[in-house]
């Protein structure tokens, strides 16, 4: 497409910019900052010819000079970046010398977050997915110290840098609740100890350094726009400048007559209209006229065609569609029709609505036979993921390139707003195209107007869903809104940031020189990037190589496993950058289980230890979220974890299979747990702290090593009550249960964890909680047993109650001296047993047939019944010829614990291709035993 002469834009400033002093980067000083650039963009330039280079996994599709022109060496490529070692190895001879003896201890960030998107900086790009910064910057002064090295290895929009630099800043770490002192010691206030107000030391004010990373070039674009951002009034002249000059060539498309006059108004939007045919007579009718009331903001389920006054509903009829010739591609297409149906506009400062009138139809006519006289995307779209999904309903039918998901006028204004941005100088031309990209959110034919609400609302969140009723903004007026924003960012400017395009699964970072990560990574199948993405990349003509992107997705052939695998290579990249006893946050939000055990599976396999999981609330919801509150989830959740300090590791190598193996885990996993929580001032059980969870993490720590587990079940929490002190049904330290005492007596009520019985682990513990200080019989356990049963699986063989209770407990016949524990009970309870002793008759027949927990030191027994029960049961698995549709859940998940300890991996393999994969993908223990079992079968 032939360009149109426009003059260069050196007249749009109020005054010439003078060039920038010396500046000094990564040991060298230049001229001015337009010599640092014009070196490294040399440099760029050779490594580029590399064909070593071009193999780095992640590397984006783009020439040379398209990736060239999008970056700012050497603090952002848009392409793997080959110096950040160079900034880190700066950064750790800047850090501040730490005093003699000083040792690195955090305790997990252990409180829910609450934090809005009502920033300029979090509203300045409509990027898909964004944790506000403000909430990044609670845990980055939670974990880190100034001058440390935090890492995003998919960084979206680039909130972490933000978040790293704003640490910094004093107001803003006082606007989160925090104080501030002269010597910038940072204090929080301690809750839930009384009334008086406690503020303690925890951080100190000072910006920490950021290595960010993304697949997606227009994810590292934004990046460093919002991270790096220039001279707001020099941004603020050009902008509107811009503006104000494509208004002169343009702003007749978006004017009409008001009133019956000569005089106009200014178009703010245009509502379109579907135009459908009946099903009964096949004339054609306007979707808005027929359905659409208006005025009371309501929308007919059924109504009438104009023609027979057969009643209709919207899902029985087919869009009425035509054929035009596309001038941008030269060749006819097919789309559906749809018509202008209400204008709303301006005039002065007041508003007003119409309907489109002969002038306003013949605008638009004229306009689609026109070519727009400037460059703009015209590739074909992906057309290859599940967003797609709609299109075998006609909803893309037409929507084949990317200028098709614009109207003519507004791809019209678009590209002749990007050609004055690419004239502009390169230091300023970074932040106008984000300013640019980041105006698209409501531009495009996406753009719906829902009559519930009486208004647009924006595309469907993570969609490519175009409906009924799009409306097409003018976008003289949504890119005027976003110069406010982009003119509000307000980072500090700064080096402390650099960016780099590629994937995680190979990260251009050293090991273990990283000292904290926040990391907000895909969501399984919620959102594919890459095509989301394609739109904004099309304009900045750099792709994202999908190749490496972590996704499920049927057209990319990558199910949850894949899914697993590629979190897996991320995780481990995490794992081996990152120093010794540090920590990773993983923010993450899925509402399906198998994705979330995915991301802990993968992050298990790579070394990682959780510690703890939250949630943060980001307060205003998506589009999506709107549409339909009942289903979306509202509040993401943050998984916290640890790489374990290379002294375990080294011990763990020589004590791997041992007792003292499993002990020395333990007691560091519980210095890593935090230990006293208040949650609307009462205490928190600390799930990690329970024996049941520990005895997980224990286990996991072993397979993921391929290491024997030396203790059963009743062995390790026999144990546990031996070593360790317990309290309120969770375990410390000594020096952790004197903490816990003493802020014990503060605090009168303990929250405990709800149990959802699903399964038969989950009633298992259910019972377990119901009988700990209760001994009863099975007439007073059953009516409260069956009311938990309502969300059983359903791929699991139901068990019986009583069987639950033979398999788990013990039942006093009335044989012999009342047990100890229903002796307490019984005594505790009923004044007239306190005295008696433990075989008087009357005791016990209270006693006799009351069901109770067997003695931690005396349970092996029972135990090693139970595992000879559920493996009889598996050996009936592994013979089966047929997929599994009914099966006992805890019956596979012995078999596989025993097969792997023998090393028959074939057997798990085996056994786990008969059983539904959704099981599989949804129990972390299953789904640990057979990832194990692929990888170890792979490596023999």
């Amino acid at each position: 497409m032939k360009m149109k002469e426009t003059s260069l834009f050196d007249s749009l400033l109020e005054e010439p910019q003078q060039p920038s002093g010396p500046v000094a980067c990564l040991g060298m000083t230049f001229e001015n900052d337009e010599a640092r650039r014009a070196h490294f963009t040399q440099e760029l330039r050779e490594k580029l010819r590399d064909p070593d280079f071009r193999k780095i996994e992640g590397f984006p599709i783009g020439s040379d000079e398209d990736i060239l022109n999008l970056s700012d060496p050497p603090y952002y490529t848009a392409c793997p970046n080959p110096w950040i070692a160079d900034f880190i190895a700066e950064w750790e001879a800047q850090k501040p010398i730490q005093p003699e003896g000083y040792h690195y201890h955090r305790e997990p960030f252990a409180a829910d977050v609450s934090e809005g998107k009502n920033d300029p900086v979090y509203n300045a790009h409509s990027y898909h997915t964004k944790v506000p910064h403000k909430a990044i910057m609670r845990y980055i002064l939670h974990y880190t110290e100034p001058g440390h090295i935090v890492l995003d290895g998919f960084c979206g929009t680039g909130m972490t840098g933000v978040a790293a630099q704003m640490c910094g800043e004093s107001e803003v770490v006082r606007s989160l609740g925090y104080q501030v002192k002269p010597d910038g010691t940072i204090l929080q206030e301690e809750t839930g100890e009384g009334t008086k107000k406690a503020w303690t030391p925890f951080s100190r004010l000072g910006a920490r350094n950021g290595i960010l990373n993304d697949l997606s070039p227009a994810a590292t674009f934004i990046t460093a726009s919002l991270n790096r951002t220039e001279n707001t009034k020099v941004f603020i002249q050009y902008s509107r400048k811009i503006l104000e000059d494509v208004r002169n060539e343009c702003g007749w498309m978006f004017e009409t007559a008001h009133g019956g006059s000569k005089q106009k108004g200014n178009i703010n939007y245009v509502i379109w209209s579907d135009v459908l045919l009946c099903t009964e007579c096949g004339e054609e009718f306007v979707y808005w006229n027929e359905a659409v009331q208006h005025e009371n903001n309501h929308v007919n389920k059924q109504y009438v065609c104009p023609h027979c006054s057969f009643e209709l509903t919207r899902r029985e009829l087919e869009r009425k569609v035509e054929t035009i010739f596309d001038v941008e591609i030269g060749k006819g297409i097919t789309r559906p029709k749809q018509v202008p149906v209400l204008i709303n506009y301006s005039v002065g400062k007041k508003r007003f609505e119409k309907s489109p009138d002969d002038f306003d139809i013949e605008l638009v006519r004229n306009l689609e036979n026109r070519a727009v006289p400037y460059s703009l995307p015209t590739e074909l779209m992906m057309f290859k993921g599940t967003e797609w999904g709609d299109l075998f309903r006609g909803y893309h039918i037409g929507t084949t390139h990317v200028h098709h998901f614009y109207t003519k006028r507004n791809r019209w204004i678009l590209s002749s707003i990007f050609a004055r941005i690419n004239e502009c100088p390169k230091p300023i031309r970074g932040l106008l195209t984000a300013w640019f990209t980041g105006s698209q959110s409501r531009l495009t034919r996406l753009n719906r107007y829902m009559p519930d609400h009486g208004r647009h609302v924006g595309p469907l969140s993570g969609t490519y869903y175009m409906s009924s009723l799009p409306t097409e903004i003018s976008p003289f007026y949504f890119f005027a809104s976003k110069i406010s924003d982009f003119s509000q960012i307000g980072v500090p400017a700064s080096h402390a940031v650099a960016i780099s395009t590629n994937s995680t699964t190979r990260l251009q970072v050293p090991d273990a020189c990283v000292d904290y990560i926040f990391t907000d990574p895909p969501f399984g199948d919620n959102l594919p990037y890459s095509e989301l993405n394609f739109l904004w990349e099309s304009w900045l003509r750099v792709y994202t190589q999908n190749t490496d992107e972590a996704i499920v997705s049927k057209i990319q052939r990558k199910s949850t496993l894949e899914y697993m695998h590629l979190m897996e290579q991320c995780f481990r990249e995490y794992y081996r950058v990152l120093k010794a006893g540090r920590w990773i946050t993983v923010e993450f939000h899925n509402s399906k289980n198998s994705i979330w055990n995915a991301i802990q599976g993968a992050m298990g396999h790579a070394g990682f230890v959780i510690s703890d999981v939250r949630t943060l609330d980001k307060k205003k919801g998506t589009t999506k979220q709107l549409s339909y509150m009942s289903g979306a989830v509202k509040q993401d959740l943050v998984l916290t974890a640890y790489k374990p300090n290379g002294g375990l590791e080294d011990r763990f190598k020589l004590e791997a299979g041992t007792e003292d193996g499993v002990w020395d885990f333990v007691s560091t996993h519980l210095k890593n747990l935090p230990v006293f929580v208040i949650k609307h001032g009462q205490i928190e059980a600390i799930s990690e702290r329970q024996h049941y969870l520990l005895f997980d993490r224990m286990v996991a720590f072993h397979v993921q090593r391929g290491v024997s587990i030396p203790l059963s079940a009743s062995e390790f929490y026999s144990g546990l009550t031996q070593r360790f002190s317990e309290r309120d049904g969770m375990y410390f330290l000594a020096e952790q249960v004197a903490e816990y005492d003493k802020r014990r007596l503060t605090v009168t009520q303990v929250t405990q964890l709800q149990l959802f019985v699903s399964d038969e682990a989950s009633a298992r513990q259910w019972l377990i909680e119901e009988l700990k200080d209760k001994p009863q019989t099975f007439q007073e356990i059953h009516p409260h047993f069956m009311k938990q049963l309502g969300g059983w699986n359903k791929n699991e063989t139901p068990l019986e109650l009583l069987i639950l209770l033979e398999q788990n407990f013990l039942r006093y016949d009335g044989k012999g001296p009342v047990p100890g524990q229903i002796h307490s009970y019984l005594s505790s309870n009923w004044k007239e047993l306190r005295n008696l002793p433990k075989d008087d008759p009357t005791l016990v027949a209270k006693a006799r047939d009351r069901w109770y927990l067997p003695d931690p030191t005396k349970a092996g027994d029972l135990e090693k019944l139970r595992e000879k029960a559920l493996l009889k049961e598996f050996e009936e698995y592994k013979d089966a010829k047929k997929k599994l549709k009914v099966f006992r859940l805890e019956a596979v998940r012995a078999g596989f614990k025993k097969a792997w300890q023998e090393r028959d991996y074939a057997v798990i393999v085996a056994v786990a291709d008969k059983i539904p994969n959704n099981v599989l993908e949804e129990d972390p223990k299953l789904l640990m035993w057979y990832d194990q079992a692929v990888t170890r079968m792979g490596g023999e």
